[in-house]
């Protein structure tokens, strides 16, 4: 049975504008006058997304989509009104009620872009709960596609977090997952407008704001499906500084997790020597010594120097290529056979 869209809305001209709007880009959505017809669709229906208003009879908008956290947690809920203020929205879409606020009246464009994140949210979920390699590796490669500047990104970065695990001893099993966690460590992006990502200059400050949402949405996919402890604090936790300035949850030092901190220092290489939209690639000689810099503010100095000491500036294996042996294991150090605690915020 395919997943599909609802609308929930007490107006009937609402619901007729809406259907017919995705009907004009293949889309037969389900709708629902109340929130109580919209319960009964899911006992019947496999509903990937459901866009609803807020002011109806009964239960409200906001209501109705706490409780799809217990009746179809993975749906992705979309709340759209011209009556809900900015505390009560932002406070749902920070407690992961809401996945999107939209006030009326909307513009087609946006309510067609949500909808279609919003199915590659729910699917994207689904899809990584399977953990095959080649899944979770293509659907790094997907996430890219919305910004072209980063295609190959996710894999190197995988690469130089292995090169630098393997170095540190770390164990296999974790190594697979720091892999898995690197592949996806900007999966939030799907939740991101391309506008923001393919814009030609720097963010302005909102923008800004709304791309540091990735790492919430991101876990959020994580937790959601079921991905390891260790993938979900790199997906989190990678855009945090070792001094205490980064987001989202401005951790320092050791209080970010390992596979976190390694990925970061991979993650700042890999952008250093790529070219992006509002800028050209810097030499490998160039990176490496920015983030030699940066070593002890942005970035773990343990890291950086094991980083330094293992990566070449030539051609990298891909992931997929990399050994996973422990015959491979540098400077024959035992691997560390545990796994990190969580941070929190």
């Amino acid at each position: 049975m395919a997943a599909e869209i609802l609308f929930v809305d007490d107006n009937k001209l609402v619901l007729q504008a809406l259907s017919d709007l995705l009907r004009s880009h293949g889309i037969a959505p389900l709708a629902a006058s109340d929130a109580e017809e919209a319960l009964e669709l899911f006992k019947k229906h496999e509903i990937a997304v459901v866009v609803s208003d807020n002011q109806m009879p009964g239960m409200s908008g906001l209501e109705f989509l706490r409780e799809l956290r217990n009746v179809s947690p993975d749906t992705v809920k979309v709340l759209i009104s011209s009556h809900v203020d900015l505390p009560t929205a932002l406070a749902a879409i920070n407690s992961s009620e809401v996945y999107r606020c939209m006030m009326k009246p909307w513009k087609d464009e946006e309510i067609v872009e949500v909808v279609q994140e919003g199915l590659r949210r729910y699917r994207t979920i689904h899809d990584i709960r399977r953990e095959d390699e080649a899944v979770l590796r293509s659907l790094a490669q997907t996430i890219e596609l919305k910004d072209p500047s980063t295609k190959g990104h996710c894999d190197r970065v995988a690469v130089y977090a292995l090169l630098v695990a393997e170095a540190m001893g770390i164990a296999k099993e974790m190594q697979r997952q720091i892999k898995y966690g690197s592949w996806l460590h900007d999966c939030g992006k799907i939740g991101v407008s391309e506008f923001i990502l393919n814009g030609p200059g720097k963010l302005s400050e909102d923008e800004f704001e709304t791309m540091k949402m990735h790492t919430d949405w991101g876990v959020d996919v994580a937790e959601k499906a079921d991905l390891s402890q260790v993938a979900r604090n790199i997906i989190h936790y990678h855009h945090e500084k070792y001094d205490g300035s980064g987001y989202p949850c401005g951790l320092m030092g050791e209080e970010i997790p390992i596979e976190a901190r390694i990925v970061s220092v991979a993650d700042v290489y890999d952008a250093l020597t790529s070219d992006r939209s509002y800028r050209k690639a810097y030499t490998f000689e160039k990176a490496r010594q920015m983030v030699r810099e940066m070593a002890g503010t942005a970035l773990d100095p343990a890291v950086v120097e094991v980083f330094l000491a293992v990566v070449p500036d030539g051609p990298l294996p891909s992931s997929e290529e990399f050994p996973e042996c422990d015959s491979h294991r540098a400077g024959g150090k035992k691997p560390l056979n545990l796994v990190l605690p969580a941070a929190t915020c």
